[in-house]
């Protein structure tokens, strides 16, 4: 079997706790999402410790599953936040698709499964240079606002499609789906989103 690299996140000098992925080896695919392989809680996040602790065990459960049973046919980006994974990359075929999505609902934990991975060839170094910019853009905008804590939202991008996660209330996932539409480079917006009430954020505050 070939060997599968992982891509650590790194901090973004001009972001409150933005996070990036970066190549670490020249082989294929999986990457491990969030802050999963740093073994830290991020400040202000709205998650227990233990629903974070338990995101770092699903990323890194999820990522070695998926490499056993699709190897290097498919380049598959998992995040999990609260619980709930997304699964963004590519496949071969609709079959590894669903494959792909019985993977993930059979690790412990997970509470539901985004699948929006497609079934297309693996990006160009260009395209990943792009969707990491824009994620650095959508978090540079979310931190402009002002208006909601940046540290509520994991921002992932692929191929121009931008995945907002978190638990947040329904004025800041409206406020954040704005800035997400409106950066340059976003050609969609999908939420991943857990809606509280502001009564329930007062309560965390």
């Amino acid at each position: 079997m070939k060997h599968i690299r992982f891509h650590r996140p790194v901090s973004l000098a001009v972001l409150v706790a933005a996070v990036a992925a970066t190549t670490l080896s020249a082989c294929t695919p999986l990457v491990v999402g969030g802050a999963a392989l740093t073994g830290a809680m991020v400040v202000g996040d709205r998650r227990s410790s233990g629903a974070q602790l338990d995101d770092q065990g699903i990323e890194l459960r999820a990522a070695n599953r998926l490499r056993d049973q699709l190897g290097t046919r498919a380049r598959i980006n998992v995040t999990s936040y609260n619980r709930r994974l997304l699964m963004t990359g590519e496949v071969a075929n609709a079959n590894d698709k669903a494959l792909a999505e019985t993977v993930g609902k059979q690790v412990d934990n997970v509470l539901m499964v985004y699948n929006e991975l497609g079934i297309a060839n693996s990006p160009s170094f260009t395209e990943k240079a792009e969707d990491s910019l824009l994620t650095g853009r959508v978090k540079a905008g979310l931190l402009d606002t002002k208006q909601i804590s940046t540290n509520s939202f994991k921002v992932v991008s692929e191929r121009g499609t931008v995945f907002l996660m978190g638990r947040v209330t329904q004025r800041e996932a409206d406020i954040a789906t704005q800035v997400a539409r409106t950066t340059k480079g976003a050609q969609r917006v999908v939420r991943v989103l857990e809606i509280i009430t502001e009564e329930e954020l007062n309560r965390m505050k």
